[in-house]
């Protein structure tokens, strides 16, 4: 068990951006940044013992600088879309900024994936290494009411599992959704498609979209559809007849008060890998890369569309418009509390 820490880059605006590599001692290793509180890398053992980069990322600050498409990136204040760009709180107005058409997505031009965290180094640095992320969001950034005090925390665990904890507070009613954006790719990241990744996800209705991925209120069971991985079912088995691919939010089977139980379980049969995923959340998005187009990342590994998959542990996207799903608003006096695992294994 180890943790370390070293320099990543400077920002355009001259502020230090540091690295944190933690690592256990089965031999995984994950490193975050303090820019976007990243998760710029995870190594883990294939069947036969060899370690590979499975999350996609960049090797240095600039990659990260000059645009990605989130690439392990905490997102907020508010994940997904946000149709209109707007939100009414206590008779009060709130406008966000338009960042995907019509749409508000992810937090805004500068959400909480393009600014500089603090770090603390977590107590337990030789059972399970730690680093806590914290960002205080001032009153109106983006658009959002309240100081929002926020703290994020990797550990990765001697159980070869990486936590990820979310904490807040606010001193006005706000709305609140985070998540983190990682892509995976259990074969390594550039290794190709994920089509024979199997994945089986544990939701029965997904969010209806409109024509352009827009929350419609409604719910719609996977029966039938390309949506259905209630059982075993690789990604490209039915992948074809969507327009894109997987953007979509599943509905987990469970109740608000179930706390942390299992989402979503992936295998890729190649190298073995596995991974499970576990959630205090309400909801999942399965996303494919639907637009990667080409992008170099680490060690020049080149990422195209479906070079990956994302599970987005989050709560309903566009609930401040949609008032058919649970609210997710944060008052003064309450706390933000919810935790995401992800379990590394092979077989």
């Amino acid at each position: 068990m180890s943790l370390e820490k070293k320099p990543f880059g400077v920002t355009p605006s001259g502020t230090p951006v540091d690295e944190y590599t933690l690592s256990n001692a089965h031999g995984l290793s994950a490193k975050v940044m303090t820019y976007g509180a990243i998760l710029t890398s995870m190594r883990t053992p294939d069947r036969d013992g060899r370690y590979d980069e499975i999350n996609l990322g960049f090797d240095d600050l600039d990659g990260y600088l000059r645009g990605h498409p989130y690439f392990g990136a905490i997102v907020g204040r508010y994940a997904g879309r946000i149709h209109p760009p707007q939100f009414e709180l206590d008779g009060e107005i709130f406008e966000l900024a338009k960042t995907e058409g019509e749409a508000h997505l992810h937090g805004g031009v500068t959400g909480f994936d393009k600014v500089v965290w603090k770090a603390t180094v977590g107590a337990d640095t030789e059972s399970n290494p730690s680093v806590a992320l914290s960002y205080l969001s001032q009153d109106g950034e983006e658009g959002y009411p309240g100081n929002l005090d926020c703290t994020v925390t990797y550990t990765l665990a001697s159980e070869n599992e990486l936590r990820i904890d979310y904490s807040a507070t606010t001193d006005k009613s706000t709305y609140l959704n985070l998540t983190n954006h990682a892509y995976w790719n259990l074969a390594g990241a550039g290794a190709g498609n994920v089509y024979s990744h199997e994945l089986t996800l544990n939701g029965h209705q997904i969010t209806e979209l409109d024509a352009n991925l827009i929350p419609t209120g409604r719910l719609q069971r996977v029966d039938g559809t390309p949506y259905d991985f209630r059982q075993p079912k690789v990604i490209g088995r039915d992948i074809g007849q969507l327009r894109e691919g997987y953007d979509t939010c599943f509905i987990l089977n469970k109740s608000e008060a179930a706390g942390l139980s299992q989402a979503a379980d992936v295998h890729d049969p190649n190298s073995g890998r596995r991974l499970q995923v576990y959630t205090t959340q309400p909801t999942v998005v399965l996303y494919t890369g639907n637009y990667l187009d080409g992008i170099r990342g680490s060690s020049d590994a080149i990422f195209n569309k479906h070079d990956a998959f994302c599970l987005e542990a989050e709560h309903y996207p566009n609930a401040p418009n949609r008032p058919e799903y649970p609210p997710a608003r944060l008052d003064p006096g309450q706390s933000y509390r919810h935790t995401t695992v992800h379990r590394f294994s092979v077989n």
